[in-house]
């Protein structure tokens, strides 16, 4: 079978949208699976709703990447969004047509220059993973390219200014704090760096806009059973090495002055990016709901008996609880319009329940200690504030976790900390070695002096959650019947 292109696109009988030509508006560093089924999604779809007539151009961020592929396949590819919404299956298949090509840096370094000089260029867009947005001193103005993503932006920013053109909006997409304002920091310390004008600093402040951004799409990537694959391509008539798969759910809130909104494409075409001046409480939003359910209810829900994430919102109990927790106990400490955070919190549920997606709790658990204390503890001491009562899901979860760690421990090994499920199999707790070797040492203690050991720990919490009224006895309490009646019935019992 032929491997997708244009030509084959139009044999196979595709009938979507297609758009061949068109201005290359956007350069993108970053060519792998996140990016194709998140920001070049949403600029397809603004190039067919809204008119956008942009290509965008993918620059490969390291020596081995995909740009061979991608231009063989005249940067088309096959996009499916997997997942269920409303409790409705959905899988959703686009051919994704608003790449031009992809250029290989260390090859071609003069034409991601020349794309700089672009009358035609609005958009900068980068995700080079976290390790991407970091200033180094090997980095030259005159390397072919420059060693770091911070140094090259500086290159092509610097030779946008001496065309004399206008700047662009650049989007970090990178999974750091203040993306944008990061890379901005590093740019200008290049520009130091390299002894470069005063004047081009100031066109940098001036004439151009960095965005720290923040992304919510799971996304799986390729498909790797070769059955589906082969199945794939005879549905479609052509073989696609390049497909991709995302979940359905999607959101980009980008942090920048108001006016960025009508600027950019997106919300013309009706796609879930939104222009806020400030992304924190979105961060909040996603930290403390979508990241704070799964540590919030997964670790009761492995001793329960569950595997994968799925299974347990097929669970009344378990949807039950974490439901609860999440409109009862997190939302009501939250900033947000409450409606657009019930929305969120119901997305969450059709996200955990993706039929696509074997999402399994032992994965989840990894560094549970830091993580509840992240994303669970200020929910939980925001609710004591402003109730001075204990929330009584939040509260259990914490006793789930201890449960965890605790329970029927039988070594600690190089791998971690091997403990046993109730009338089940071993599994092994993976953490920071202090905190393995903390549960370790209180193994053989009883639950009243586990329980004050753990909340007195103010390596573990940057406090001592003992002070807090009724919570140790409350925590005592939840973790013996955790241990007594299953956690199962623990859950049921804060309903």
């Amino acid at each position: 079978m032929e491997q997708l292109n244009y030509q084959v696109l139009a044999a196979s009988g595709y009938d979507g949208y297609i758009l061949k030509d068109a201005p290359e508006k956007v350069m993108q560093f970053g060519e792998g699976n996140f990016l194709r089924a998140f920001v070049d999604d949403f600029i397809d779809i603004a190039n067919e709703k809204a008119g956008y007539n942009g290509k965008v151009v993918l620059v490969q961020p390291i020596a081995p990447g995909l740009s061979d592929l991608i231009n063989k396949q005249e940067g088309l590819y096959t996009l499916y969004l997997r997942g269920s919404e409303k409790g409705q299956k959905v899988d959703d298949k686009r051919v994704i047509s608003c790449v031009s090509r992809c250029i290989n840096p260390y090859q071609e370094w003069e034409k991601v220059l020349e794309l700089a000089k672009s009358k035609d260029l609005e958009i900068i867009v980068s995700n080079t993973t976290e390790a991407g947005i970091v200033h180094d001193t090997v980095s030259k103005f005159d390397e072919v390219p420059p060693t770091s993503f911070p140094a090259k932006l500086t290159r092509v920013l610097y030779e946008r200014y001496k065309a004399g053109l206008d700047g662009v909006v650049i989007l970090s997409c990178e999974l750091i704090d203040n993306n944008g304002k990061e890379l901005k920091k590093c740019v200008a310390q290049y520009i130091d760096d390299w002894k470069l004008e005063k004047e081009f600093l100031n066109w940098i402040e001036t004439k151009n806009i960095f965005c720290s951004t923040l992304v919510d799409r799971i996304v799986p990537g390729r498909i790797r059973d070769p059955k589906e694959v082969e199945r794939l391509a005879e549905i479609n008539g052509y073989d696609d090495p390049l497909t991709d798969v995302g979940e359905v759910f999607g959101v980009w809130v980008i942090e920048g002055p108001a006016e960025l909104e009508d600027r950019l494409p997106f919300k013309k075409a009706g796609v879930p990016v939104m222009v806020v001046p400030d992304v924190t409480p979105y961060k909040k939003r996603k930290v403390r709901i979508l990241n704070g359910a799964h540590t919030g209810f997964v670790l009761g829900a492995y001793l329960a008996g569950f595997d994968i994430v799925r299974d347990c919102m097929h669970n009344d109990t378990v949807r039950g609880f974490m439901n609860k927790m999440l409109y009862e106990e997190v939302i009501p400490t939250l900033p947000l319009d409450k409606d657009d955070l019930n929305a969120f919190a119901e997305a969450v549920q059709d996200r955990f329940n993706n039929p696509f997606v074997n999402h399994e709790l032992m994965s989840i658990s990894l560094n549970s200690t830091s993580k509840w204390r992240a994303r669970n503890m200020p929910s939980f001491l925001e609710y004591v504030e402003e109730n001075g009562t204990l929330p009584p899901c939040l509260t259990m979860s914490l006793a789930a976790y201890i449960a965890f760690y605790s329970n029927d421990i039988a070594e600690l090994n190089d791998k971690g900390l091997v403990c046993r499920r109730p009338k089940g199999n071993e599994y092994t707790v993976s953490d920071d070695r202090w905190a393995l070797e903390f549960y370790y040492a209180h193994k053989d203690d009883s639950i009243e002096d586990l329980v004050h050991a753990v909340l007195t720990n103010e390596q573990m919490w940057g406090q001592d959650l003992s002070q807090i009224k009724d919570l140790e006895k409350t925590v005592i309490a939840d973790l013996a019947l955790i241990c007594k009646e299953g956690a199962e019935k623990a859950y049921a019992s804060v309903l």
